[in-house]
């Protein structure tokens, strides 16, 4: 049930640009439960779609909180392509659950408050070291590496290049 650390400073094995996306909700009033407990179980619901439907691109997240009315969702995703084609997909939940906020609108959003940020990360503009860590965040998404196969400074992490990047 727990993952085991891996001894030692480990990198994310991500190649190329990287997708993340930063999504969650406020509960503004705590009374208003009819109105936020549709909007915190929705999620889940979307990630148990997306883990089913891996060709929908999601590559891995990470449930957090901010506070105990704050909570969010950092996702990876292999292009923002297939970040939009899932959120306007008429068959998969997430058009479904915006739909009926949209509905509910004006009263909802009163208790209870949305947010979202994207962010297109071209390869040489992110880097990442785990120290005695499992596998977590961008590593659990696209995998581990030595930290020596990217370098062990920062910088040379930052000056990986995919060998597909290389030949364009």
């Amino acid at each position: 049930m727990f993952a085991k650390p891996i001894p030692g400073r480990t990198t994310a094995a991500a190649e190329g640009e990287v997708v993340v996306l930063l999504i969650g909700m406020r509960i503004n009033h705590f009374w208003g439960v009819h109105h936020w407990l549709p909007v915190l179980a929705a999620m889940p619901r979307m990630l148990r779609e997306l883990s089913r439907h891996r060709s929908r691109g999601l590559l891995g997240y990470t449930l957090l909180t901010g506070s105990p009315r704050t909570y969010y969702v950092v996702q990876y995703w292999e292009s923002k392509e297939k970040l939009y084609a899932y959120a306007s997909a008429p068959d998969m939940f997430h058009r479904k659950a915006w739909a009926m906020m949209n509905r509910k609108e004006k009263k909802s959003r009163q208790h209870v408050g949305l947010w979202h940020e994207t962010y297109i990360a071209p390869e040489g503009s992110y880097e990442s070291i785990y120290a005695d860590m499992p596998p977590y965040g961008l590593a659990a998404a696209t995998g581990v590496l030595p930290v020596e196969g990217r370098g062990r400074r920062a910088a040379d992490r930052l000056a990986h290049r995919s060998v597909t990047e290389r030949k364009g």
